[in-house]
C-alpha cells in the first residue's frame, strides 16, 4: 500500500487553488486522509478529490502526472501467456464434439431462459453420446454397488440386495482404509483388474487374460492418450505417424495434434457400409512413409461416428497387415455391447489375434479399450474405463506404469463402476432378473431407434444414411446446394458447419458437422446421436426433414 501513500502525498503537494480560503491546505488534508485509509487496507473514507475541470482551479504537477502514468503502465503490462506465446500444439487441438456449434447452443439456451423468443422452446443436444442426459435410466445394480461403496453404512440396510453388498465389500477391502476416498495403485484396484481379466476371458470364449496386463483408466480416452504418449517419438521424417480412420472420433486427431505427431488418414468405404479395406490401409501407409514413420494403427469397432461393425474376416486382414508392417494396434472397443443389425456380431481384436495362432498372438502389440460411458450403462460421468495391453516390452511396461503414476490413480468411484460392468449379477443371484431386464430394455430400445433413424433419414430428399449396425450415432450424407456452399464460404465456414448452424438456429437441434470427424472432399455429413427417447427422436427427425426441404428450396 505504500505506493498509494506516496502517490497521494505527491498529489496533495501539487494541488493549488487560485481562490481565497486556503483551499490548498484542505485538499492536502483530504489526500493524506485518503492515503492513510488505503495504507491500512480500508476503503477510503475521504471525499473524492477534485477533478481538474476548469483551468486555474486544480493543477497537476509534472511529477504527479509522471507517477500516474508509471502506475498505469505497471497495471497494464503485457501478459506472459498469450496466443502467440502459448504451446502451439495445444492451440492446434480441435474437438468438434464440443466445438463452436455447441458453444452457440449454450448461448441460445441462455437466451431462451431470459425469455427471448425463438422458433422452438428447447435446445436438443444431439451432438454427444451422453445417455443419461438424454433420459436413459441408470442400471439399478450398478448404482446400488457404487452407493454402498460410497457410503458403507448402507451395508447394514435391508434395502440393498446381498449380491450388491458382496461386491461392495470386496471392492472396499482392496481400498486403503476401506474407503473409496483413498488413493489406489496407479494401475487400479487389484480385485477389479482381476474381474476385468475374468470378463475378457468369458467374452472371448476362454482366451486367457492376465490382470497384470489390465490398466484401469479415466474413461477410455485416458488410456488412448497415455498409450499414444509412449508411442510418439522422432523428428522430421522419423516422427511417429498414427493411422486413423476417416471419419474418426475427434479424440484421435486432438491427441495427435497435442503430441505433435503425424496424422495419417485412411478412408472408410461409405459405399460399402463404411467398411475397412486393407488396400486403402496399404495406400495410406505407403504414402505416409515418404514424410513420417507410421507405426500406430487405430481401429474403432463398432465405429464412431459411422456405426459399422467389422466382420471377422476384416479383423483378420487388419491383424495380418499390422503384423506384416510392424504396426502397434489400438482397438477402440467401447461400443462392444452396442450391436443391433442382424448378421452382425462383435469380435474383439484380442480374440481374433489369439485364434490366428502363436506367430501373431505372441508378436502383435495390441492395446484395447473399454469404458463405462457407452454400452447399456451410459455412465459417462463416472469416467471409468480400462485398457488391456499385450506383448508390451517389459521395460516399456515399467515406463507405462511410471507415466500412469504421475496422475496418481483414476477416479475410484469410476473404477468401482467399471468393476460392476465386468462383474454383473449372474443367474441365480438376487439381482439378476432385474439387471437383465434393464440391460435388454436399453439395448432393444437403442436397436429400435437405430432402425427408425436410418429409415426416416433415407426418406428425406438429398439424404443417404447407411445402416446403423452398432454404436449410438447416425452419420448421414447430406446434399448441400452450390448456392449454400458459396454463402458458407462468404461466412468463412465449412459448408456442413454452415448447414448445422442453420439447423440449430431454426430448430434448436444441435448436431456435429462431418468436417469435425473428417470426410472425403466434396461430401458433407453430420453426426447425430440416437439417444433421445423414441417420441422425442421422431419429433427431432421430422424437424430435420422439414428443415432440409426448406433449406433445399431456399438455396436451389
Amino acid at each position: 500500500m505504500h505506493r498509494f501513500v506516496l502517490a497521494a502525498k505527491e498529489i496533495a503537494a501539487s494541488l493549488s487553488c487560485t481562490g481565497p480560503g486556503g483551499c490548498r491546505s484542505r485538499r492536502q488534508d483530504m489526500a493524506l486522509r485518503c492515503a492513510s485509509g488505503l495504507a491500512a487496507g480500508r476503503p477510503p473514507l475521504c471525499p473524492r478529490l477534485p477533478r481538474p475541470v476548469r483551468e486555474g482551479t486544480v493543477r497537476w504537477s509534472s511529477a504527479a502526472k509522471a507517477s500516474a502514468v508509471k502506475m498505469n503502465e505497471k497495471a497494464s503490462r503485457e501478459k506472459i501467456l498469450t496466443l502467440e506465446s502459448m504451446n502451439p500444439q495445444v492451440k492446434a487441438v480441435e474437438y468438434a464434439v464440443r466445438g463452436p456449434i455447441v458453444l452457440k447452443a449454450g448461448e441460445i439456451e441462455k437466451e431462451l431462459r431470459k425469455g427471448i423468443k425463438k422458433p422452438f422452446t428447447e435446445v436438443i443436444k444431439a451432438n454427444i453420446g451422453d445417455a443419461h442426459a438424454m433420459g436413459q435410466r441408470p442400471i439399478t445394480f450398478l448404482r446400488q454397488v457404487v452407493a454402498l461403496c460410497t457410503y458403507p453404512n448402507l451395508l447394514d440396510s435391508p434395502s440393498f440386495p446381498e449380491d450388491a453388498k458382496k461386491r461392495a465389500r470386496r471392492i472396499l477391502q482392496d481400498c486403503g482404509g476401506n474407503s473409496l476416498g483413498s488413493y489406489t495403485a496407479s494401475q487400479g484396484i487389484n480385485c477389479i483388474r482381476e474381474d476385468v481379466a475374468s470378463y475378457i476371458q468369458r467374452r472371448d470364449g476362454g482366451v486367457p487374460a492376465d490382470p497384470d496386463n489390465i490398466f484401469l483408466t479415466t474413461g477410455a480416452s485416458d488410456g488412448i492418450t497415455t498409450i499414444l504418449k509412449i508411442l510418439v517419438s522422432g523428428g522430421g521424417k522419423t516422427r511417429t505417424g498414427v493411422m486413423i480412420p476417416i471419419p474418426q472420433y475427434p479424440l484421435y486427431s486432438a491427441v495427435i495434434s497435442e503430441l505433435d505427431a503425424i496424422q495419417v488418414n485412411y478412408y472408410l468405404d461409405e459405399e460399402n457400409c463404411w467398411a475397412l479395406d486393407v488396400n486403402e490401409l496399404r495406400r495410406s501407409l505407403n504414402e505416409a512413409k515418404s514424410y513420417c514413420n507410421p507405426k500406430v494403427l487405430c481401429i474403432i469397432n463398432p465405429g464412431n461416428p459411422t456405426g459399422q461393425v467389422q466382420s471377422r474376416k476384416c479383423i483378420e486382414d487388419v491383424i495380418h497387415f499390422a503384423w506384416e508392417e510392424k504396426l502397434f494396434l489400438l482397438a477402440d472397443e467401447v461400443y462392444q455391447d452396442n450391436v443391433y443389425s442382424e448378421g452382425c456380431q462383435f469380435h474383439s481384436f484380442k480374440k481374433i489375434l489369439y485364434e490366428m495362432g502363436p506367430e501373431y498372438y505372441n508378436n502383435v502389440e495390441l492395446a484395447s479399450f473399454h469404458s463405462t460411458s457407452k454400452g447399456y450403462m451410459g455412465e459417462c460421468g463416472y469416467r471409468g474405463g480400462y485398457m488391456e495391453v499385450i506383448n508390451l516390452h517389459p521395460e516399456i511396461k515399467g515406463q507405462l506404469l511410471k507415466l500412469l503414476s504421475v496422475r496418481l490413480c483414476p477416479p475410484v468411484s469410476g473404477q468401482a463402476a467399471m468393476g460392476i460392468v465386468v462383474n454383473p449379477p449372474i443367474p441365480g443371484e438376487e439381482s439378476y432378473s432385474q439387471f437383465i431386464k434393464e440391460k435388454e430394455s436399453v439395448l432393444n430400445n437403442l436397436a429400435q431407434k437405430a432402425k427408425l433413424t436410418e429409415d426416416m433419414f433415407n426418406k428425406v430428399p438429398g439424404f443417404h444414411c447407411n445402416p446403423l449396425q452398432g454404436a449410438m450415432y447416425a452419420f448421414p450424407r447430406i446434399f448441400i446446394p452450390s448456392k449454400a456452399i458459396e454463402e458458407a464460404k462468404a461466412h468463412k465456414m465449412a459448408p456442413d458447419m454452415f448447414y448445422c448452424m442453420k439447423l440449430l438456429e431454426e430448430t434448436g437441434i444441435c448436431v456435429v458437422p462431418g468436417s469435425g470427424f473428417g470426410q472425403r472432399e466434396g461430401s458433407y455429413h453430420f453426426r447425430m446421436t440416437i439417444l433421445p427417447p423414441v417420441e422425442k427422436l421422431k419429433m427431432l427427425l421430422e424437424k430435420v426433414k422439414d428443415f432440409h426441404i426448406k433449406f433445399l428450396e431456399k438455396y436451389a
